[in-house]
């Protein structure tokens, strides 16, 4: 299975478990081509992503991470910089923190403060333009290899195309497709729908649909005499929006496409032209992931089984499923005292303290373990060696979650919703 893309001038590499360049097969042709060719040139790459571990530790920021440090050991990358951005409320705005990451110094770590932004509002961004054009001109960059582009603009592909770079991008979710990322309806639920339930699926992008069920009815007024101009505005901001997400598409070199699910569902729903859209799984460094010792599980009151969470405290991840599963199950009697849980990841203030509370009031606040969020590095030690098996409750089509194949790698069995590219890692 290929493990991560690098880049040099005429060739697509992979990494498997070191290094291994693809030399003359057809996959190996046909992504050069997209990328361009100059045999002897050895590259600079620029990694752009709405954030990068510690700061922010989700799944796009651990590939961007994973990705940047097989980059900057490889003989035909002479450079390696990180674009991301980060929130602090005491700084000026759009001002760069220059930074190193944290486990190799050589990767050059560009921080655009934006502490101050209004999520998912603001989709094309002149300062966050302006700071990354003057990266460009710092860096001049080969390849800029897009993660993420919320929390920045839209408009960023372009300006690297203009200053000369090919462009990559890989889909990590349906943001480019879905204003929101997930297909899962945010807005607010109506006592006058009381069978509605909150974070349903939507099934396809519709600006009409996007403004009523997810932005009129969560950010206006709730003035009378403006509900329908405020309905007319939302549906004409959705309609701008993904206008601009058609052109950034449009000056992508080469789209990367971690699971067939996410690459069928822009194909089809999207109209992405199959020819830029290459399907190459998420690489990993499987030394990092070797070496877990817990023995085989002996369910018991002195040896539970551990089941884990890993990730955030979001409604989207499917926590508060897991949360009243584990609840309904120490109800048998069979299954009482025979397992816990153990949930691992930065705490989200009230998400979190219901979910605690959800666990209290049904008398089972012991069953559950809440440790803080875990350096991805050291994932076998502080995660896999704790834990009997993984549980990924998510309710939207997650794309190809990482924590699945990382827990896979590390010969950890999982537990997982059966949809989108979920249910095809297991």
């Amino acid at each position: 299975m290929p493990v991560v893309i690098m880049w040099r001038a005429a060739l697509a590499l992979e990494w498997r478990g070191t290094t291994a360049l693809l030399s003359d097969t057809a996959k190996s042709k046909r992504f050069a081509s997209s990328v361009g060719s100059a045999s002897n040139v050895k590259l600079s790459v620029l990694l752009v992503n709405h954030g990068y571990p510690p700061l922010f530790n989700a799944g796009s920021e651990i590939y961007t991470q994973t990705l940047a440090l097989k980059l900057v050991e490889h003989p035909s990358v002479s450079q390696v910089t990180v674009m991301a951005r980060e929130h602090d409320p005491f700084r000026r705005d759009f001002e760069v923190r220059q930074t190193q990451d944290e486990v190799n110094p050589r990767i050059a770590i560009r921080l655009i403060n934006h502490a101050r932004e209004a999520p998912y509002h603001r989709f094309i961004n002149n300062d966050i333009a302006a700071v990354f054009r003057s990266i460009l001109a710092e860096t001049r960059p080969n390849v800029v290899h897009f993660g993420h582009l919320n929390h920045l603009s839209l408009d960023l592909p372009q300006l690297a195309q203009q200053a000369g770079s090919r462009t990559v991008y890989t889909l990590h979710d349906f943001w480019l497709m879905c204003p929101r990322g997930q297909f899962l309806v945010c807005g607010p639920t109506s006592l006058n729908e009381p069978s509605q339930p909150p974070w349903r699926e939507c099934a396809k992008q519709h600006d009409g649909k996007c403004a009523a069920d997810c932005l009129a009815s969560r950010y206006a007024t709730g003035a009378d005499v403006s509900a329908v101009d405020e309905l007319r505005y939302w549906t004409q901001w959705t309609a701008d929006r993904m206008l601009a997400s058609r052109v950034a598409c449009d000056h992508i070199t080469s789209f990367i496409a971690p699971s067939k699910h996410i690459a069928n569902r822009f194909i089809d729903q999207f109209a992405l032209p199959s020819s830029k859209l290459h399907f190459l799984p998420y690489g990993f460094d499987r030394q990092r992931l070797s070496g877990r010792t817990r023995a085989l599980p002996s369910m018991g009151p002195d040896k539970p089984y551990v089941f884990g969470y890993i990730g955030r405290h979001v409604p989207a991840k499917g926590i508060d499923l897991l949360v009243d599963a584990a609840v309904a199950l120490r109800k048998n009697a069979a299954s009482a005292g025979r397992f816990k849980v153990i949930i691992f990841g930065r705490p989200d203030g009230n998400v979190t303290s219901t979910l605690q509370r959800r666990a209290h009031e049904a008398g089972a606040a012991s069953l559950f373990e809440w440790r803080s969020e875990y350096r991805n590095r050291d994932i076998i030690k502080d995660v896999f060696d704790q834990v009997d098996c993984i549980v990924v409750p998510s309710i939207w089509d997650e794309n190809s979650p990482l924590v699945i194949q990382e827990a896979q790698q590390a010969r950890v069995p999982v537990i997982t919703s059966e949809r989108g590219g979920m249910v095809r890692r297991c």
